[in-house]
């Protein structure tokens, strides 16, 4: 069985002038999202093999904060630029070019990308808010013949739905 986490990148700051869309950092709220996120997944026993990730600063911070979570080494997360604002095809596809030792993949993106991913692999529809983690199963052994609603929802949270923390 292969696991797949997709992750939408923890709240950013509002778009201000002089600030192109790639440089915006997390706002402090989606920085506590994204540990209160990673410490969710921690807390269900869940470890990434591989994460890869947009390259776009919101995103790149999502997931080391994530990855420091659930024990994952930041300095293994790939930063690939064709992931920043790609589309549910051009992710898919570097699903499929996975490893097939890789067995639990997490990819950290943005909408609309993100949860039309989620909605190809499992049908499901639901639109992933910032910070968002949807934990996909298929039961196959190789990513390659990951496509279209081969996958189920096996876990989804987003920082809205958790417990607050009081952080």
């Amino acid at each position: 069985m292969l696991e797949l986490f997709l992750i939408r990148h923890a709240e950013a700051v509002s778009p201000s002038p002089g600030v192109a869309d790639f440089d915006r950092t997390l706002s402090p709220h989606g920085e506590q999202d994204a540990v209160r996120m990673g410490r969710r997944l921690a807390e269900l026993g869940l470890g990434v093999d591989c994460m890869i990730s947009s390259p776009a600063h919101r995103a790149r911070e999502t997931a080391r904060l994530v990855a420091a979570e659930v024990g994952f080494p930041a300095h293994n997360i790939r930063y690939i630029d064709a992931f920043y604002n790609a589309s549910a095809d051009v992710l898919l596809a570097e699903v499929q070019r996975t490893t097939p030792t890789c067995r639990h993949l997490a990819l950290v993106g943005h909408n609309p990308g993100i949860s039309w991913l989620r909605q190809m692999l499992t049908g499901d529809s639901l639109d992933m808010p910032a910070g968002a983690v949807t934990v996909i199963h298929f039961d196959v052994d190789d990513w390659q013949v990951v496509h279209s609603d081969t996958g189920w929802v096996a876990h989804y949270a987003y920082p809205a739905g958790l417990p607050d923390s009081g952080a």
